[in-house]
């Protein structure tokens, strides 16, 4: 007796029973169709037997020692290409994601990167891992950090400065994984004409007289952190959030500003400029942050990869290691911590 569809309208027709009807069609019969799946005839007719049964139609019509497939039987074989295709498909693409060949990823970073470190980190994954597609979003830090929290971007580039550091524990507990990729050194922008200018490293405190330029939130506050440490205020008298129109207005003589070096990286220090290092020396670090569930995933571990191993010499950045060793801070033996924990491989 058939059973009843367990749905409306819907049949229980398995891929293997479809495999064994395109068998059978491709060979004419069920010693061929045994040979060609490497299972045993008695196995193959056993299935058809409960496949007709579940059906509750006829899949092969026998005359006599002969077999051909009913209507049935034919409307499974016709159908049959079609699904080995998708199948087929569907296996490859899988595989890709396994091996870290294939997938989609959307990154999102803070605008300095997005002329520095983000596009050599899209042609290094283009070249290699061109099955892998990448989209990008510019968002200041804070905005960038909550496309990942809000699951709108797989992974995010962010800085954080002295003056308001990373909450390692706070961003773990949100379910986020990160890595301190660079340490970016805050450089000293003086007009030409600045008494300082010719020093190579000027002392902060010497510049406490100075009308200063700054404008990014965490930018100003390590300004305001900084002078403080040394015992005054800064006096800003210009804002602006554009480190373009911060070095032209210090080339014009109107400040002086502080600029991480990064965000020096793709531009040309205009005439009546000049770069100076500063003491106290000071660095933001540069991140990338990643949902802990997605750091495991094909695509997203390769870009976590491949962003690991970009060099940041080419931006005059260190690695943190780097810097912990110079300084004996740091155990290398150390094992980190779940927040900070080494980049996939």
């Amino acid at each position: 007796m058939a059973q009843t569809p367990t749905g409306p309208g819907r049949l229980d027709i398995d891929l293997q029973t479809i495999r064994v009807i395109r068998a059978i069609e491709e060979t004419g019969s069920i010693t061929g169709a045994s040979r060609a799946l490497g299972l045993s005839q008695p196995a193959i007719s056993q299935h058809l037997q409960r496949a007709e049964t579940r059906l509750g139609v006829p899949l092969l019509v026998r005359t006599g020692r002969t077999i051909r497939l009913s209507e049935a039987g034919q409307v499974l074989a016709d159908i049959a290409p079609q699904i080995s295709d998708a199948l087929d498909h569907a296996s490859t693409q899988i595989t890709g994601l396994a091996s870290l060949n294939a997938g989609r990823v959307s990154l999102a970073g803070f605008p300095s990167a997005s002329s520095t470190i983000v596009p050599t980190l899209l042609s290094t994954m283009r070249e290699s891992r061109p099955g892998i597609s990448m989209s990008y979003t510019e968002a200041e830090p804070p905005d960038a950090t909550q496309l990942v929290l809000d699951g709108q971007c797989d992974v995010a580039i962010i800085a954080s400065y002295p003056s308001e550091p990373l909450d390692l524990d706070a961003l773990h507990r949100q379910g986020l994984w990160v890595k301190t990729l660079f340490l970016d050194q805050m450089l000293l922008i003086l007009p030409e004409g600045h008494p300082l200018a010719d020093e190579r490293i000027v002392d902060l405190i010497a510049l406490q007289d100075d009308e200063w330029i700054a404008g990014c939130p965490r930018c100003r506050g390590h300004v305001v952190d900084v002078c403080a440490a040394v015992g005054y205020e800064p006096n800003i008298t210009l804002e602006t959030d554009n480190f373009i129109a911060a070095l032209g207005m210090v080339s014009r003589g109107l400040g002086i500003a502080v600029l991480p070096r990064l965000s020096l990286g793709t531009a040309a220090i205009p005439k009546g400029a000049v770069v100076r290092r500063l003491n106290p020396h000071a660095n933001r670090e540069i991140h990338v942050i990643a949902p802990e569930s997605a750091v495991s995933t094909g695509a997203v571990r390769a870009t976590l990869a491949t962003l690991a191993a970009l060099d940041g010499a080419a931006w005059k950045m260190l690695r943190p290691s780097h810097v912990a060793r110079r300084a004996r801070v740091f155990s290398t033996s150390a094992p980190p911590t779940r927040a900070s924990a080494d980049s996939p491989s």
